[in-house]
């Protein structure tokens, strides 16, 4: 009697646990710990005489998936997302969380919150978002409709070793912004027509609204629209800059636009409040914000910041095609910035590839840039060494201050800004070689351009990463 019971209970409980999966709201997963902090390597496989249009380490790839990074002051403890992968041999995309104690001073081993199943792609890495509850949001990235996008939920506050899936859908570069009291906004991409931008918010994090065009600017002899977004939030004011794509075309992305809203996304306007109606669909709306397609200028946007009376700026990487090699001569990175009258745009040195990619600190009329700009190991290879730039003057003029990497094997790039980020971790990237397969090893710095390594191997669940001074290894 006893066994039949028994089997009658484990018959109801399969029963349940089954029907739950399928219909239920969520999936529990269980995160797998890995043994150490690996990051993706990738080539989009475009080449042309001088190389890839963009390939190598890129863990922390794209600046469309923002934020990666955030410091919560309430457990004293940065969290962040990569994309990761098991071995040094292999290119299987893991979506990964991490996160770094400044109690102690170490790190834990990194789980995995999402396998891509044989995706090698970090179109598909996560962002990240913290709720009031101190519940980590991870949200995985799809591509267009190939793929899905996920949403995932921590199940116990500040912890991450396990996540309830809690949506799929589709969802490209996820942008989560979370307005305490108030709730998510999320911007993301759609392959509406080639890359058009969407949004939508939720209270809770479970019930979303319908997802909201923002902007498909296409002109009248063109058949397809296309932009790229980069976003930041100031209070409950959430901004992004957006790029265009004529006719859909990715390498000819141009112009740079700006939208805000300060009401939770019931209304969107433009830098100086003036109502704008949605979805943006003329290229000559009051949201440009500079115009760069007459030049013949490409332009790739890589952060946004506010300065000391909340006017935004942004970081952008410019040049005139879209090729790696000198063809496309030099890349300007510069800074646009709303004074409050009118934007401005002020250049702060140069590079030699289109997806060198780094972050903006703006501390009262200090304004800093840690970057790529320094052109080895791999010429005209996506990345290089990491510099500091700083500027005393609200970003009128910059002085190279240090650099932060020096004699390395590999380049480096994608270089991430912590959101309330805290020494010593402020910034982390990784790095490859973008002329070939490699392991890429992952980093994070402080404000004085100290470099502390995530370790590639671990033995304990929490160790403390190792001061870099010599990259040559």
């Amino acid at each position: 009697m006893y066994k039949f019971l028994k089997r009658v209970c484990v018959f109801f409980w399969l029963l349940v646990s089954l029907s739950v999966t399928s219909y239920g709201q969520y999936v529990s997963t269980k995160a797998r710990v890995e043994s150490g902090y690996k990051g993706i390597w990738f080539t989009l496989g475009q080449f042309s005489e001088f190389g890839d249009k963009y390939s190598g380490g890129l863990g922390t790839y794209t600046a469309k998936h923002i934020p990666l990074s955030i410091y919560s002051p309430e457990v004293k403890k940065t969290f962040f997302v990569y994309g990761g992968t098991r071995s040094e041999g292999e290119k299987h995309l893991l979506c990964m969380i991490g996160s770094y104690d400044h109690r102690t001073g170490k790190v834990s081993r990194p789980v995995v919150v999402h396998d891509k199943e044989g995706v090698d792609d970090p179109h598909d890495n996560p962002s990240l978002a913290i709720d009031d509850q101190g519940h980590l949001w991870v949200f995985v990235s799809g591509r267009g409709r190939k793929r899905m996008g996920y949403k995932y939920r921590s199940t116990e506050p500040y912890h991450i070793d396990s996540f309830e899936r809690i949506t799929e859908e589709e969802m490209t570069y996820p942008q989560p912004k979370f307005i305490p009291g108030t709730g998510f906004l999320n911007l993301f991409t759609k392959y509406t027509g080639m890359r058009e931008l969407y949004f939508e918010t939720s209270r809770d994090g479970v019930t979303w609204t319908e997802d909201q065009k923002l902007a498909g600017i296409k002109r009248a002899e063109d058949k397809l629209s296309g932009h790229y977004q980069i976003s930041g939030q100031v209070g409950e004011k959430i901004v992004f800059f957006f790029n265009w794509h004529p006719d859909g075309n990715v390498d000819r992305r141009t112009n740079i636009y700006y939208l805000q809203t300060t009401d939770f996304g019931e209304t969107w306007s433009s830098v100086d409040g003036k109502p704008l109606e949605i979805p943006i669909v003329d290229i000559s709306t009051p949201a440009l914000a500079a115009e760069f397609y007459s030049k013949g200028i490409n332009v790739y946007i890589k952060d946004v910041n506010f300065d000391q009376n909340g006017n935004p700026v942004a970081l952008f990487v410019s040049g005139p095609g879209h090729q790696p090699g000198p063809e496309s001569g030099p890349r300007s990175w510069s800074v646009i910035h709303w004074t409050g009258d009118s934007w401005e745009i002020h250049k702060i040195t140069e590079s030699d590839q289109n997806y060198d990619t780094g972050s903006l600190w703006i501390e009262g009329k200090e304004w800093t840039v840690v970057g790529p700009t320094e052109n080895s190991p791999q010429v005209w290879g996506a990345g290089g060494e990491l510099v500091i730039w700083k500027s005393l003057d609200n970003g009128k003029t910059w002085n190279r201050v240090k650099q932060v990497t020096q004699n390395s094997v590999h380049n480096h790039n994608y270089a991430r800004r912590v959101v309330n980020g805290t020494n010593p971790f402020l910034y982390f990237w990784a790095d490859g070689n973008p002329d070939r397969f490699s392991r890429s090893k992952m980093y994070f710095g402080d404000s004085k351009g100290r470099v502390w390594g995530l370790p590639y191997d671990m033995k304990k669940d929490a160790q403390r990463p190792k001061r870099i001074r010599n990259f040559s290894n």
